[in-house]
């Protein structure tokens, strides 16, 4: 009931851009050009975790797409979903799920803890997950959501630990459901996908539940946004290479 009073306010009455404040509009249109998904790329974190699968990102997590983000989790605002699941579409696009590609491309989002649901009135990464895969649809991607993982004990709150920390924090805390194979069945690729990725734990995780249920091959993860310089620092990257080479 508290999503959906959320979401009917989120359309009727006047707001301000999530992004930026700019005055009565959702998010305008600088803000929505930062989560376009047209600087979607690969991405990893540094050092990065063992286990973690190829992930794809559509925007660095700063400035507006931060603000947009909170606002869509913390805040309620629940209309931006649309525009996040576009640029998730984009992130799974980059890392291949793209039209043409064999069988179904199932997302599997990670699941939020019960607690933060109730506290939140949805689950951020669902709700994008779901966005994501009717925009993947209308571009003639074949592809699904699986919401096949769920946490098996308590988890602290990762914010203001480190990497060690969070991998510690999350070790075996996500197992899939017992109808998880059913669920990912027919799939041509499984992508794991989240709002935002930072230090890699969790998908490392999420990607070693999918594992131990004999799901997968995972073929990638894809999410919204990352760390600034996980974001840049595989073009950076390039560009040096690219630079030696000439």
């Amino acid at each position: 009931m508290l999503g959906w009073w959320q979401e009917l306010a989120g359309l009727v009455l006047p707001v301000d851009c999530a992004g930026c404040g700019a005055a009565r509009v959702l998010l305008c249109g600088g803000c929505r050009s930062a989560l376009s998904g047209a600087g979607a790329r690969r991405v990893r974190p540094s050092p990065r975790p063992a286990g973690l699968p190829v992930v794809h990102a559509c925007a660095a997590y700063e400035g507006a797409v931060r603000e947009v983000l909170l606002a869509h989790k913390e805040r309620g605002a629940l209309a931006l979903a649309g525009v996040l699941g576009e640029a998730l579409a984009a992130a799974v696009r980059a890392g291949g799920g793209g039209a043409g590609e064999p069988g179904e491309v199932a997302l599997v989002p990670v699941p939020s803890a019960r607690r933060q649901v109730r506290a939140r009135g949805h689950d951020p990464a669902r709700r994008i997950a779901l966005a994501a895969s009717a925009r993947l649809r209308g571009a003639g991607v074949a592809a699904r959501v699986a919401p096949v993982l769920r946490l098996r004990r308590a988890v602290a709150d990762q914010a203001g630990l480190g990497a060690r920390q969070r991998r510690e924090n999350l070790a075996g805390a996500l197992e899939a459901c017992r109808d998880a194979a059913g669920l990912t069945a027919g799939a041509g690729r499984i992508v794991l996908v989240d709002d935002l990725m930072t230090t890699g734990a969790t998908l490392v995780e999420a990607a070693r539940a999918l594992r131990a249920a004999g799901i997968g091959p995972v073929a990638g993860a894809a999410v919204v946004a990352v760390s600034a310089d996980s974001f840049h620092r595989i073009r950076s990257a390039t560009r040096t290479e690219q630079k030696s080479c000439e």
